[in-house]
């Protein structure tokens, strides 16, 4: 009998039952409860940190209206890193059933989901990055783009980047395997037509999606970093210590510059793993003898997710702390302080 009745021209192979296809979050071996429960903490809480924490700094940023702070492109992380945690239940449950039960549907978006919040992430990353080059080389204290553009570069982002993945969505198939209890249980998993077709998605994701975008942050961040140091070098060398004429870089641009800076910095380690198991992934599926497990990827995921608890956290440390501090009541801001704050970042 057929594992599947649909897997047609892309049969199993005869001795490695369902090593031809990579379950994802689906356990094929048993595991005790009590692993279950410390996955399910582990994200739970990761699943809470993120939602707090984001909603909360997106709510800060509309408040105070920091328009020079590239304001769109910020909440455009918050909504990518809310995206992302939002299949953190539906990835819990599956860990408790083992097999699939969420249906076809619920499949088809959760790899599609996970792909689409971090390439969103690091295209709006790139294009901060971008926007804030621009404007320090014009010399503005404003963004280089306004509303209307920065709304249209992020349609863009957005419409790019889903239609780019939607081979996830269409090739994600739930299919019937045997487990290594030799019984029947579904599987969430890629049905790609064709190793070709596969091996071209794959390599043109990884460049289009991850090392261009990369690339472009490093250049234009690396060239602000330059900018920022022929500035102080100038400014040293004046007997006045102030500049003469505009400073290229002022202190409010380079502390959101510092503070995106180590946005960008977290999330090349803690989204690189995850697309190295998607390579191991490709390598696994043809045929190669390459040992991974979905409990491999769900930690290699897990710490990826804890990406999107981690970048609200710092970004609020370096740009929000006072309206936190306000809002939790924590401490009370003084008027002169918050003067002298604002006084020295627009130095």
């Amino acid at each position: 009998m057929s594992l599947s009745p649909d897997l047609g021209a892309y049969p199993l192979h005869p001795h490695v039952y369902n090593f031809s296809y990579f379950s994802f979050f689906s356990e094929l071996k048993h595991s005790h409860w009590s692993v279950t429960m410390v996955e399910t903490l582990v994200q739970m809480a990761i699943f809470l940190v993120s939602v707090v924490s984001n909603i909360g700094a997106f709510s800060l940023v509309v408040q105070e209206r920091r328009q020079s702070d590239s304001t769109l492109f910020t909440l455009n992380l918050f909504l990518a890193d809310l995206l992302f945690v939002s299949t953190i239940p539906l990835v819990i449950t599956v860990r408790w059933t083992e097999a699939w039960r969420l249906g076809p549907t619920t499949c088809r978006i959760v790899m599609y989901f996970i792909c689409l919040s971090g390439s969103v992430t690091i295209m709006t990353l790139a294009a901060i990055g971008m926007e804030r080059l621009l404007a320090i080389l014009k010399m503005e204290a404003t963004p280089s783009l306004n509303p209307r553009r920065a709304s249209g570069v992020l349609l863009f982002i957005w419409l790019f980047t889903a239609i780019a993945l939607l081979p996830l969505c269409l090739f994600s198939s739930v299919v019937t395997v045997i487990s290594f209890e030799q019984r029947e249980m579904q599987i969430c998993t890629l049905m790609w037509p064709n190793v070709k077709g596969e091996v071209i998605w794959n390599t043109t994701f990884l460049v289009l999606g991850y090392l261009l975008p990369g690339a472009g942050i490093v250049v234009s961040y690396g060239k602000i970093l330059q900018i920022r140091q022929n500035s102080e070098k100038r400014l040293h060398s004046t007997t006045s210590q102030r500049c003469t004429h505009p400073c290229p870089v002022s202190k409010r641009d380079y502390r959101l510059f510092r503070t995106l800076l180590i946005l960008m910095v977290s999330f090349f380690v803690m989204w690189s793993p995850i697309f190295i198991f998607i390579f191991l992934i490709l390598v696994h599926n043809l045929q190669v003898d390459v040992h991974i497990t979905s409990r491999m990827f769900f930690w290699v995921v897990t710490f990826t997710m804890a990406n999107s608890a981690l970048n609200p956290v710092l970004y609020s440390v370096y740009q929000l702390r006072h309206s936190w501090q306000k809002l939790c009541g924590t401490k009370e801001v003084s008027t002169g302080e918050r003067a002298v704050d604002e006084t020295q970042e627009k130095k």
